[in-house]
């Protein structure tokens, strides 16, 4: 299993890289928030050779606007990674099944050329999804032993603990197999 970790304006812009073959970066919330340290997480995870991916934390309403949103500050490079981030936004609301699942799909269609991804928490995963739909591939939170996930979806990225910040393994045999599947 290769190793990764994901990163938000709460980490440094030289987050540490060794022993790594990814990093998730937060790219944005809503329609009005971009980390402001997403260029220099971004450069400094392309140079230390990592697969870069992004993601876009969901809030409800407005699904089509947030999806062309993230794509406008989202780093476009061939082989990185489109995630939306389905969770508990900070005023205890969420975003429904179906504008999880068109958020994935406009995604998709404004960027064609990359792999999207559905992060979210087992809790979402079991008892809140009603579609099993991840897009191009599951990233689910689960605080257990790395790679072994309470779930019998299939699942790409594993984010398996939050301490000191989250980890993630990823379910790819190198990191050249990881690279060949995120370049559709």
């Amino acid at each position: 299993m290769l190793h990764g970790i994901d990163v938000s304006a709460y980490q440094s812009s030289s987050y540490g890289t060794d022993g790594l073959s990814f990093v998730f970066i937060k790219a944005t919330e809503g329609r009005s928030y971009v980390n402001p340290r997403l260029s220099a997480q971004t450069r400094h995870g392309r140079a230390a050779g990592l697969v870069v991916g992004y993601y876009h934390f969901l809030w409800p309403g407005h699904i089509t606007a947030q999806a062309e949103y993230f794509v406008r500050h989202a780093p476009e490079k061939a082989g990185e990674l489109l995630a939306a981030d389905w969770e508990t936004t900070g005023e205890g609301s969420h975003a429904s099944n179906a504008e999880k699942d068109l958020f994935i799909r406009t995604v998709k269609q404004l960027r064609p050329h990359h792999r999207v991804l559905l992060y979210t928490n087992r809790d979402y995963w079991l008892n809140k999804d009603r579609t099993s739909y991840a897009g191009d591939g599951l990233w689910i939170a689960d605080y257990v032993s790395a790679g072994h996930p309470r779930i019998k979806a299939r699942w790409r990225f594993h984010q398996y603990t939050s301490e000191p910040h989250d980890k993630d393994v990823a379910a790819f045999s190198d990191k050249a197999a990881l690279r060949k599947w995120a370049t559709p």
